[in-house]
């Protein structure tokens, strides 16, 4: 657990996740959200299992046996402990950092979690998911749309002169 400011929910600017998408360059995944009803973007990469974690999260998929984010999420049931919310709260040299706020019999705790870990959490429990407008300014993915047709459109195979 951590010392980390309590975040004002007022203050905070809602997010979904909105598709996670596959850097075949970099074996990697980009996650990819946006605020409601905005088509402003905030683009997080992470590694080819957590953004495989947040996918299969998404799509409602249940592997055969439960996986490490499914194990948290049946710790926090079996103990009562439930998900209020995941932050992303700040940017240091690209690297995203994030807390996962829980509560049980009343108390909250705040715990400090990467990113990809708080995202795949928040799908599982349902927990909304939030950034700090500081975050929001300095985030990835303005300019998502020609980013990803520029990954669409590569020839894999062929190199970039």
């Amino acid at each position: 657990m951590s010392t980390i400011p309590h975040h004002s929910l007022d203050d905070l600017i809602p997010l979904t996740v909105n598709r996670v998408v596959e850097d075949s360059n970099t074996d990697t995944r980009i996650v990819v959200l946006t605020r409601p009803e905005e088509t402003e973007t905030f683009m997080i990469w992470v590694g080819a299992p957590e953004g495989d974690s947040i996918r299969r999260a998404l799509d409602s998929t249940i592997p055969p046996r439960p996986m490490s984010h499914d194990l948290i999420k049946n710790f926090g049931e079996h103990f009562g402990i439930k998900t209020q919310r995941v932050v992303l709260t700040d940017v240091k040299s690209s690297t995203y950092y994030a807390t996962v706020y829980l509560e049980n019999k009343g108390v909250e705790r705040v715990i400090d979690a990467r990113p990809s870990d708080a995202i795949a959490l928040a799908l599982r429990t349902h927990a909304p998911i939030y950034t700090t407008p500081d975050v929001w300014k300095r985030r990835s993915g303005q300019h998502l749309d020609a980013w990803l047709t520029k990954l669409d459109t590569k020839n894999i195979g062929t190199q970039e002169v």
